[in-house]
């Protein structure tokens, strides 16, 4: 029994020492930032075509 409680103990330590160790941040934020930079690329060019296609339509038209 002393046994059992000494390894439930010692695994909360483990747990607790595993939980508040900190994941490397410094390889997910060139991925953020380039994900970011894709979005706002691709919210560029639909723009682009959205205005392009208003102004065929208006030429159109007229």
């Amino acid at each position: 029994m002393n046994k059992l409680i000494a390894a439930l103990i010692a695994g909360l330590f483990a747990t607790a020492a595993f939980a508040q160790s900190s994941a490397p941040e410094v390889a997910s934020a060139p991925a953020a930032a380039s994900k970011t930079e894709a979005h706002k690329q691709a919210h560029k060019s639909h723009k682009k075509a959205a205005k392009k296609a208003a102004a065929a339509s208006e030429a159109t038209s007229n």
